[in-house]
């Protein structure tokens, strides 16, 4: 897949755990779960937005287009 996922990679960073940024945002932990993988084939913007918001980041820490 072209899109890597970042997202434990700024858990690490900020010192948190899934769960937490799953209850922060409103999200199952299993939702995030999925995204964290990669295995989502979406995500909404204000749920981005409420992830960069929390982990103080820009989309671009958390997603990556890498060519294949």
């Amino acid at each position: 897949m072209p899109i890597i996922v970042n997202l434990d990679v700024m858990l690490a960073k900020r010192k948190m755990r899934s769960n937490e940024l799953a209850e922060k945002i409103g999200i199952t932990t299993a939702n995030l779960s999925i995204l964290k993988t990669g295995k989502a084939k979406a995500i909404r913007f204000s749920t981005l937005e409420l992830i960069c918001e929390i982990l103080e980041c820009q989309p671009g820490d958390i997603m990556e287009f890498v060519k294949e």
